[in-house]
Formats: structure tokens, C-alpha cells, sequence
């Protein structure tokens, strides 16, 4: 099954994806996950600077951001494919970011 893993994180934690990918902890878990043939994609999200789009009574609505209502903002998500959430969830507390911020992991329709 495949899970999406979105990473929670402060705004003090929006470096960009050239350095994260510098850290060895980082690295390491990257790897990890591409040696054990999980990894399916994703992509570092850049800081607030957000556009909403809804459509209402057919008018199109658009809202510029930052929402967060927190300090904390969706720094990023991974697509990685598990043979059970028991594994996915080993898979995102690996994830350096989990020691400061949170991983949501969420299975994924298909």
C-alpha cells in the first residue's frame, strides 16, 4: 500500500531542498528508503506563501495565504509504498524532521 508522509515542521525549519539534502542524517534516510525500494517521489513545499482556489455557486475564489493557524506548516511529503502501516510509520520516525517537528502519515488511495 502506498502512504503519503507529510513533514510538519516550524517556519525556523525552511531550508531549502539543496541543503537539507547535504545533512547526513537526511541522506542516510533517503537512502534507506531507496535501498529498500519504497521511495515513490515527492518534493520539499517552500515556506507559507500559499494560494487557495475553491469554487463556489460556480465563481472561482481566490484566497492568497499564509492559513496556518499554527506555527507549524507542511514542509514537504513523500509517497512511499509499504507492505503495512507498521512499516510506513518505522519509515517516518526515521525521518530527521520527526525529532522536532511531525510526519503525518496517510494511506493513499489507488
Amino acid at each position: 500500500m502506498k502512504y503519503a508522509l507529510m513533514i510538519w515542521h516550524g517556519e525556523e525549519h525552511s531550508e531549502p531542498p539543496e541543503e537539507i539534502d547535504t545533512w547526513p542524517d537526511h541522506k542516510a534516510w533517503m537512502d534507506d528508503l531507496v535501498a529498500r525500494g519504497v521511495f515513490r517521489g515527492g518534493a520539499r513545499l517552500r515556506p507559507t506563501a500559499t494560494t487557495k482556489v475553491r469554487v463556489r455557486d460556480g465563481e472561482t475564489l481566490v484566497s492568497d495565504g499564509p492559513y496556518a493557524e499554527t506555527k507549524d506548516l507542511i514542509g514537504g511529503f513523500l509517497v512511499v509504498e509499504c507492505a503495512h502501516l507498521d512499516e510506513a510509520i518505522e519509515i517516518a520516525a526515521g525521518h530527521p524532521f520527526a525529532a522536532f517537528g511531525t510526519v503525518e502519515v496517510r494511506p493513499v488511495w489507488e
